[in-house]
C-alpha cells in the first residue's frame, strides 16, 4: 500500500480524499494556487505545495507542476479527484513515465471513453444502446445546421471534451442552431481548451440515470447500482439520489450488465460511471462514461456501504476487489443536495465573496437517518470567481425515499450560510415539491416547474401561523433577557402583555398569550387564528437556528436579526417578522412604503463576472431578444439580451473588464 499520495485537486473533493487516506494510514499532499493559500484542503493535508497563480490554467491544470510537487514530497501516487486533470490521458501517461501511480484508469480507457464521440463509437461496437446522432466532428455552423436537420429537432449540441454541463446546448429549431453551436464551442474552448462539438438527438422528457462501476486490474468488474441525476439546471446536476425511484429490477440489471461489458471492453480499472438517458418507457441509451470519481458518489457509498475512494486507492495499489457482484446490496435511500454559491432569485447567477457565517448541520447517524456533509470551506473562507461555485454537498440517508427527503429538508433548514447568496432556499423548497416527492422526474424538471425562475415562496395560512409563533417566541425570549440585566436603569416592564400583533411581510396576525410568565427554555400556550398551540424551544437570543415545536409540528428554522425585527428562513420560505403591540401595529400601517429605484433604462451586470464581449454600439437600435453583451462567471457564459426594443445610449464597460454585481454595463436612451 502507498505511504503517501498527492491530491491533484482542491475544495471538497480534495478534503474527501484526505479523509479516507487518513483513515487508511496514508499521508497526503495538497497542492494549492494563490487563491487557495488558506483553503481547508491545505490545512487538512499532511503537506502542501504551492503550484501557481489563481487561474486553473496556470496552476491546477499544469502537469509539470503536479509532477514536480510529487518529486518534492516523495508522493508515490496521485488522486485526481474530478474535473481539472482527472480525465486527461496525457496526465496519466506523464505520471507513469515518472514512476508515479495514477489513482484511476489507464490511459487507454481514458482515451477511449474520455472523448464523447469516440466513446459512442466504442459503445456501439460493444453492443451498448446509444442515442441516435452524428458521431463525427461538426466543422462549422453550416455543417451543424445541416446535421441537425437530418437528425430532426430537438437536438443536443455537445462539446466532445465536455463535462459538468459546460459546452452543451439544446436546440429546438433551425433558428437556434448557429447561436447554440457558437456558444457550445466557445464554452468548451474556455473550459477544456478543446472546441470540438458533435450533435445527437435530444430525448424528450428524459431521465438522467447513471451506473457506478468498480473494476480492478485482475479482470473483476462490478456495478454498484444506479444514481438518479435528473434534477438539473443548465445541464448541471443539482440533486441526486440512489437508487432511482423509476427503475425496476430488470432495467437496473440490464443497465448494470451493459455498463460492466463496456468497462471490460476497455480494460477499465478503478471507479467509473456509465451515464444513460432513460425515456418514459424505460428504454435507455448510453450517454458517456466518466473515467473518474463522480461528484455525486456519496449517495452510492451511503446505500452500499462501500468507500469508493478507498477502493480506487486499493485498485491502484494492485489489490483485488474484496467483493463480487452477488455481494453488492442496496440498503435504504440516499439523497445529495449540491449547495452552490448561486442566487436563486436572480436565475441562479453566481455569487462570490466571503462566508461570514458557515454552520452546517451536525453530521452523524441517528436511529432514523444519517447526515453527511462533504465540503471544502469553513467560516471566513472565500468563494472565488476562479473555480466551481460549490460550497458543499449535503447528503442524507434513511430506510426509504420519503424519510430521506424529510431528513434532507430538516438538514437544509439547519444549514446556516451568510455572506454570499446561495441556492439553499431553492433546495429547501424542492424537498416539499409534490412532483419531486412523488418521483415524477425528468431533466426538464426545473425548467418546467420554474419557467420564470425561482421566486420567493409565499407562506400559506398554516405556515403563516407557525412562523408567527416562532417570531413571537423569539421576541419574548429577547425581552426576557433584557428584563434580567442586573444593571438596567429602567424598571421591569410589568406584567406580560396578552395581546400581540406579528407582522409577516405585509400581513398582520393577532396572537394571544394564554400564560403570564416567560420561561427559558421557552414553553408557552398561544392562540393563533382561533387555534391554541403550545410553543416549545431551547432557542436563545443570538442562536442562528431555532429548533422546537409548534403544537404537534416539529420544525427547524434559521433566525437572522434585521432592522427592528427578524428574518426567518424555513423550507424555502424567507419572511421578515416584526412583533408589535396592537397600538404599534396601527401606527406601522401608516408608515410610507419605500419604492425601489427605476432601472428600466440600465443594463446591470447580474453577477460578478468578466465581460466577454459587447455586441452593440452607442446609438444602435436593438430589437427585443437581441444580444447586448456576454458575461462569463465561473466558466459559464451568460448572454444578456434586450428585454424590449431600445436604443443604446452610453456603454460603460468593455471586453476583458471585471464587474461587480449590479454594475452598469450600458445605459439606454
Amino acid at each position: 500500500m502507498f505511504k503517501k499520495i498527492l491530491i491533484a485537486n482542491r475544495g471538497e473533493i480534495a478534503c474527501r480524499v484526505i479523509k479516507t487516506a487518513r483513515r487508511m494510514g496514508i499521508l497526503t499532499v495538497a497542492v494549492y494556487s494563490d487563491a487557495d493559500r488558506d483553503a481547508l484542503h491545505v490545512e487538512m493535508a499532511d503537506e502542501a505545495v504551492h503550484i501557481g497563480p489563481a487561474p486553473a490554467a496556470e496552476s491546477y491544470l499544469v502537469v509539470d507542476k503536479i509532477i514536480a510537487a510529487c518529486k518534492q514530497t516523495g508522493a508515490e501516487a496521485v488522486h485526481p479527484g474530478y474535473g481539472f486533470l482527472s480525465e486527461r490521458a496525457s496526465f496519466c501517461a506523464a505520471l507513469e513515465k515518472e514512476g508515479i501511480v495514477f489513482i484511476g484508469p489507464k490511459p487507454k480507457a481514458i482515451e477511449a471513453m474520455g472523448d464523447k464521440i469516440e466513446s459512442k463509437k466504442f459503445a456501439n461496437a460493444a453492443k451498448v444502446s446509444t442515442v441516435p446522432g452524428y458521431l463525427g466532428i461538426i466543422d462549422d455552423a453550416d455543417h451543424a445546421e445541416r446535421i441537425a436537420g437530418e437528425i430532426g429537432y430537438p437536438v443536443m449540441i455537445k462539446a466532445s471534451a465536455g463535462g459538468g454541463g459546460k459546452g452543451m446546448r439544446i436546440v429546438w429549431s433551425k433558428d437556434e442552431v448557429r447561436d447554440g453551436f457558437e456558444r457550445a464551442r466557445s464554452e468548451a474552448k474556455s473550459s477544456f481548451g478543446d472546441d470540438r462539438a458533435f450533435i445527437e438527438k435530444f430525448v424528450v422528457d428524459p431521465r438522467h440515470i447513471e451506473i457506478q462501476v468498480l473494476a480492478d486490474a485482475h479482470g473483476n468488474v462490478v456495478y454498484l447500482g444506479e444514481r438518479e441525476c435528473s434534477i438539473q439546471r443548465r445541464n448541471q446536476k443539482v440533486v441526486e439520489e440512489a437508487p432511482s425511484p423509476f427503475l425496476d429490477e430488470a432495467t437496473r440489471k440490464a443497465m448494470g450488465e451493459q455498463s460492466v461489458a463496456l468497462a471490460k471492453a476497455v480494460d477499465y480499472q478503478s471507479a467509473g460511471t456509465v451515464e444513460f438517458i432513460v425515456d418514459r418507457d424505460r428504454n435507455f441509451y448510453f450517454l458517456e462514461m466518466n473515467t473518474r470519481l463522480q461528484v455525486e458518489h456519496p449517495v452510492t457509498e451511503l446505500v452500499t456501504g462501500i468507500d469508493l475512494v478507498e477502493q480506487m486507492i486499493r485498485v491502484a495499489a494492485g489489490e483485488k476487489l474484496p467483493f463480487k457482484q452477488a455481494d453488492v446490496m442496496l440498503n435504504g435511500w440516499a439523497i445529495e443536495s449540491r449547495l452552490y454559491a448561486e442566487d436563486p432569485y436572480r436565475n441562479f447567477l453566481p455569487s462570490i465573496g466571503r462566508l461570514t457565517r458557515y454552520r452546517p448541520p451536525r453530521e452523524g447517524k441517528t436511529e432514523k437517518s444519517v447526515v453527511r456533509n462533504d465540503t471544502g470551506v469553513f467560516e471566513g473562507a472565500e468563494i472565488s470567481m476562479y473555480y466551481d461555485p460549490m460550497i458543499a454537498k449535503l447528503c442524507t440517508w434513511a430506510p426509504n425515499r420519503l424519510a430521506a427527503i424529510e431528513a434532507m429538508g430538516e438538514a437544509l433548514d439547519g444549514f446556516v450560510v451568510d455572506g454570499i447568496e446561495h441556492n439553499m432556499p431553492f433546495l429547501s423548497a424542492l424537498m416539499k415539491h409534490s412532483r419531486w416527492r412523488e418521483g415524477r422526474l425528468s431533466t426538464g424538471f426545473i425548467a418546467e416547474e420554474y419557467p420564470e425562475g425561482f421566486a420567493p415562496v409565499t407562506p400559506d395560512e398554516e405556515q403563516t401561523a407557525l412562523l408567527a409563533a416562532v417570531a413571537l417566541s423569539c421576541s419574548l425570549a429577547e425581552a426576557n433577557r433584557r428584563e434580567r440585566y442586573g444593571d438596567r436603569l429602567r424598571p421591569a416592564a410589568g406584567p406580560l402583555r396578552e395581546s400581540w400583533i406579528v407582522k409577516l411581510g405585509t400581513d398582520y396576525l393577532p396572537v394571544t398569550l394564554l400564560e403570564g410568565v416567560v420561561t427559558i427554555p421557552f414553553e408557552m400556550d398561544m392562540q393563533i387564528g382561533g387555534k391554541t398551540v403550545t410553543v416549545a424551544t431551547d432557542w436563545r437570543p443570538g442562536d442562528a437556528v431555532w429548533v422546537g415545536a409548534v403544537g404537534a409540528r416539529k420544525l427547524t428554522a434559521q433566525i437572522r436579526t434585521v432592522l427592528n425585527g427578524l428574518r426567518i428562513d424555513w423550507q424555502g420560505l424567507s419572511v421578515r417578522a416584526k412583533v408589535f403591540t396592537p397600538r404599534q401595529a396601527e401606527l406601522d400601517k401608516l408608515m410610507p412604503i419605500k419604492l425601489p429605484p427605476d432601472t428600466s433604462k440600465l443594463l446591470l451586470c447580474p453577477m460578478p463576472g468578466l465581460v466577454v464581449s459587447i455586441a452593440v454600439a452607442e446609438g444602435q437600435e436593438v430589437k427585443a431578444g437581441e444580444t447586448l453583451a456576454i458575461v462569463e462567471a465561473m466558466k459559464m457564459e451568460n448572454v444578456l439580451r434586450a428585454e424590449r426594443d431600445l436604443i443604446v445610449g452610453k456603454i460603460n464597460a468593455k471586453p476583458g473588464e471585471s464587474l461587480a454585481v449590479d454594475a452598469v454595463i450600458m445605459e439606454f436612451a
